[in-house]
């Protein structure tokens, strides 16, 4: 179905029927070749006759380039009105193959200390790093980023939308974002950018605004070793009153706030506060949505959809596509499954005896009927346990959890358990108003249809992680997501912030689930963004402070939770056991924790072409770690936003924050980026035009 959207939305952009210019043995491209170049970026479709538009032709150029064709005379494509031959469905796969395995992939060794300036940046042009430092020069002015938002209206309305979104790609957002849509992250390069670059000397540019022109970007990156994460980066710009407006009246149910009188007091990290109410509150590095109607989340949904098929269609398989839960659904939801999460594991640590996670203690459901004692005998209480599950050691599950991502769940009715001295059957969660728990299904429709998409287009999705009230009900929806979807792969991945104090214990917790239930697990480990929102929130509404003390201590964190992973993936390599049972992600701008990575891999004898552990970066950001690691082997990936000029300042700007606080990473940046342009000018390299040869693991 994704596919036929695709072909659908491209069919009404571009008449398709396409033939290559010759079939005969001339060394001419053959039509097979042709068809299987459009079926990779998902817009051929049998049909109407006409023309190629000269952003297509301009990728199909550069694809035959980079596959090592001569693009000269009768082999260059040309816009040509001519009929579909039939095509050949066996030489496309043998093409892919080919190219997904070449005999001898060119590596470059890797300098750990990541000072290697021509390592870093010998994807770009000379303009693009002359335009960087430009960008890193502005980022370390306290007063520009400070207004950065404020100017950037100033200078929308002073310049018109034309001259601004201009302007804005020679700067800041040429320098982050790859393009406004999947076909312009590849070298192919919209009409007006092609035109400006004829009008300036520095040859081969890379950014635009729709979905045809982010394809080059791709493309390049890939030549170099690096594979994207693709996110269509287009955020509202609420203003503060307007934000917290929506996310009250979003946060609380229509049948009231408390628990009902026979359940557990409520929990208060797990409601709404006015204070807090603009979850943008100090969050710098990442995008928060507002729900307003059910009809907003269903177009997020199909946005999600749509980078689904950018990333299939550009990436051979090897892409990622990013997705946060807040954009499908209530966030009153995830407050109240958040909650009854939390309750639940009071309950169990009652259980228990002490503190802790059920799968630490091992307790069974003989255990469970022990602790309810006398009052086992009731028939609400029988009824109760014969609903408890357990998994194949015997490890008691006190609800089936598997039933949250069904999409007739009742979630009032589902989380009920009995009271140990009188029997009676209280809630974990307040009563949930039929509307509101046809919102939950729906909720869990689009997750489930989002994800069953990239299952079928071989396509990974992260799911990001938010804030902690709402981060119990995403993490156990997204490993219930990983236990039906991850059967044979890694295909749904779960994000762990490691400035939580508790990330080593979830990580371990989620481990051992997906060891228990066989399925395999995915993680990206991050260090977080909602740290400053998260201390403030924990002083103002009187819980535990959630965070670790220090950046020292998250650093620490993260570093024992990759350790863990790593020494179990060891594990499954002893026991002749598939690896890829476990998929980690290191998305971490801080070269120290890479090369700690680096180290931990080699000391426990994990490699690159093990396919297990990835290493992610933004768009823009620290390329002296990202394309290094591409080129040595490593699997690398760049965060790739894309969206119109106009629509991703929110995003420019949460950029030009984060590089202000990271002073010493740009530092080096700078002093990198000044050497190569120095090196480049003394060698007569003012037009160095990229080309790369390099293949992602």
């Amino acid at each position: 179905m994704a596919f036929l959207r695709t072909v659908s939305r491209c069919n009404s952009l571009v008449p398709r029927k396409v033939t290559s210019p010759s079939a005969t043995g001339n060394g001419c491209l053959t039509y097979s070749k042709s068809e299987q170049f459009l079926r990779q970026y998902g817009i051929y479709a049998a049909g109407n006759r006409g023309p190629l538009p000269s952003a297509l032709l301009a990728a199909l150029n550069h694809r035959l380039a980079v596959e090592g064709y001569s693009i000269d005379g009768a082999r260059r494509w040309r816009s040509t009105t001519v009929a579909a031959a039939s095509p050949v469905a066996t030489d496309a796969r043998q093409r892919q193959q080919q190219d997904n395995n070449p005999s001898t992939p060119q590596r470059d060794p890797l300098d750990v200390s990541f000072n290697d300036p021509h390592a870093a940046f010998k994807s770009k042009t000379t303009f693009e790093l002359i335009r960087a430092y430009f960008v890193y020069v502005l980022c370390s002015s306290e007063f520009l980023v400070e207004n950065n938002m404020k100017l950037m209206k100033v200078a929308q309305t002073i310049l018109g939308e034309k001259l601004f979104t201009l302007a804005m790609k020679y700067t800041f957002y040429g320098h982050f974002v790859a393009g406004e849509d999947q076909f312009k992250i590849v070298p192919t390069l919209e009409r007006l950018f092609i035109y400006l670059m004829k009008q300036t000397f520095y040859g081969h540019f890379v950014a635009g605004e729709d979905r045809i022109r982010i394809v080059p970007t791709l493309e390049r990156l890939r030549s170099f070793g690096v594979k994207p994460i693709l996110d269509y980066s287009v955020e509202e710009d609420l203003s503060q009153e307007e934000a917290e407006k929506r996310e009250v009246e979003a946060s609380v149910s229509s049948a009231g706030t408390n628990l009902s009188e026979d359940s557990a007091d409520s929990l208060p990290q797990y409601s709404v506060d006015k204070t807090f109410a603009d979850r943008r509150y100090k969050v710098q590095s990442a995008r928060t949505y507002f729900y307003l109607n059910e009809a907003t989340c269903e177009r997020n949904m199909e946005t999600f959809l749509e980078c689904l098929d950018a990333v299939k269609g550009a990436t051979f398989g090897t892409g990622i596509t990013a997705i946060k839960l807040t954009a499908l659904g209530r966030p009153q939801l995830l407050l109240q499954v958040s909650e009854v999460i939390m309750q639940a594991r009071r309950y169990m640590m009652d259980l228990a005896g002490s503190t802790g996670n059920i799968l630490t203690h091992h307790k069974t459901i003989q255990d469970l009927e022990r602790y309810l004692g006398n009052v086992a005998d009731k028939a609400e209480v029988k009824e109760f346990l014969k609903k408890v599950t357990s998994d194949k050691d015997g490890i008691l599950h006190l609800f089936p959890w598997t039933g949250i991502i069904n999409e007739d769940c009742q979630l009032s009715e589902t989380f009920r358990v009995p009271d140990p001295v009188t029997g009676q059957m209280r809630r974990l969660i307040s009563k949930i108003p039929p509307k509101e728990e046809e919102m939950f299904r729906n909720m869990i429709r689009r997750l489930n249809t989002i994800v069953k998409t990239a299952q079928d287009l071989d396509v990974r999705i992260m799911i990001d992680a938010e804030q902690t009230y709402f981060q119990p009900a995403i993490s156990r929806i997204t490993l219930e997501m990983m236990r039906k979807y991850n059967t044979e792969k890694a295909i749904v991945f779960n994000t762990y912030q490691c400035y939580l104090k508790d990330t080593y214990k979830e990580v371990c917790t989620d481990l051992e689930q997906a060891k228990r239930q066989n399925f395999y697990f995915g993680a990206k480990l991050v260090r977080g963004a909602y740290i400053e929102q998260e201390r403030a929130r924990a002083a103002a509404l009187g819980y535990e402070d959630p965070t670790n003390p220090s950046f020292e201590a998250t650093t620490e964190m993260y570093h024992k939770t990759l350790t863990e992973c790593l020494r179990r993936i060891r594990i499954l390599k002893d026991a002749n056991m598939d690896p890829k049972k476990i998929a980690i992600m290191v998305a971490s701008h801080n070269e120290d924790t890479v090369r700690f990575a680096i180290k931990k891999m080699e000391e426990i004898g994990i490699h690159p072409e093990d396919k297990v552990i990835c290493f992610g970066q933004l768009l823009g950001m620290c390329d002296y770690i990202t394309f290094p690691l591409g080129q040595a082997g490593y699997s690398a990936y760049k965060y790739i936003p894309y969206g119109p000029v106009n629509e991703v300042l929110p995003y420019l700007s949460r950029r030009a924050q984060e590089n202000k606080g990271v002073l010493q990473k740009i530092k080096k940046e700078k002093r990198l980026l000044l050497t190569e342009i120095t090196k480049r000018l003394a060698k007569g390299q003012l037009f160095y035009k990229p080309k790369g040869k390099y293949v992602p693991i």
